[in-house]
């Protein structure tokens, strides 16, 4: 599992970039066509989606040096600063994007007129196959978003070749709630982490697929923002339930925690948790109302006689 896509020189693409970037493509051709079908502006949702892409990419990392700056804060100053806005060393997250999309998404809903629902559920597609395109990224990256320890039958034993896992779970643990030295031993050469963990970035290629199959359910209703409140529902509670809950991310407010080769590798609750909690409350009520308020009424047939 190598993060490196191409290597032309010092110059390197990363597979999480390239994967990222054919699901957002994958994404804006599913946009683009379903506007096109429902008789949207298609024009105004590409030249959205591309603000959408930048600033996403900007709440994106926001979210994830908030969330992480364990990782930054022995960085000395000014070097920090390269490492906050250094997207080739990896680390984004979902929630932080999909913020600075529904903020570009708002502000075009208040300039320039638009619906917001309607545009917002074109979105979805695009979105659930980032996801995809993403955890995959993670997997080629070794030390993105990996799991606990576990002694479960699930438990996936990374291979020696692993190099980048090996390393950033050896050498640069992610974790202070585990000590992973008692899991490494010299091997070739290099230290290797011999226990299982849960593969938490393959349960978040899981969700992607689910997600962008329910999604095509989802946009068949006539509700506008149907397909938005849904997939915001259940992304957080597939990735706070699921994934989220296997994964090796500090945990805020501790309340359980057990790992280990005789544990089934649980913690509770990391940051993620918590922002997934309101989200899903929050998600439920909009559902409920858009509901109530039903489809909005199709627009009556013009039955005007007109000469012939």
């Amino acid at each position: 599992m190598d993060p490196v896509f191409l290597q032309i020189g010092s110059f390197t693409i990363a597979w999480y970039g390239v994967l990222i970037t054919l699901g957002i493509v994958a994404g804006v051709w599913v946009g683009t066509k379903m506007a096109r079908e429902r008789g949207l502006d298609v024009d105004l949702f590409n030249d959205m989606i591309l603000w959408m892409i930048i600033w996403g990419l900007v709440g994106a990392r926001i979210v994830f040096v908030a969330t992480s700056w364990n990782q930054f804060e022995n960085t000395p100053f000014p070097r920090v600063l390269l490492d906050i806005v250094n997207l080739r060393q990896g680390g984004i997250s979902i929630h932080g994007g999909l913020i600075g999309g529904i903020l570009v998404m708002l502000y075009y809903a208040r300039r320039k007129g638009m619906d917001f629902y309607r545009y917002a559920d074109l979105c979805v597609p695009g979105v659930a196959f980032g996801i995809i395109g993403g955890r995959i990224g993670n997997i080629m990256n070794g030390t993105d978003t990996v799991g606990r320890v576990t002694g479960w039958p699930v438990g996936y034993r990374w291979p020696d070749s692993a190099r980048a896992f090996h390393d950033g779970m050896c050498v640069r643990n992610p974790n202070p709630d585990l000590d992973l030295s008692q899991y490494c031993q010299q091997i070739g050469g290099q230290m290797v982490m011999t226990a299982p963990v849960h593969f938490a970035q393959l349960y978040g290629v899981i969700i992607g697929v689910i997600l962008s199959v329910a999604a095509y359910f989802w946009l068949r209703s006539r509700i506008p923002g149907w397909a938005f409140w849904q997939f915001w529902l259940w992304y957080s509670v597939l990735r706070a339930g699921w994934e989220e809950t296997f994964r090796l991310n500090p945990l805020s407010p501790r309340a359980y925690l057990n790992q280990g080769l005789d544990a089934p590798g649980i913690g509770l609750f990391t940051d993620t948790h918590v922002i997934s909690i309101p989200l899903i409350l929050v998600s439920i009520w909009m559902l409920v109302r858009l509901r109530r308020q039903g489809a909005p009424a199709a627009a009556p047939a013009d039955t005007t006689l007109k000469p012939s």
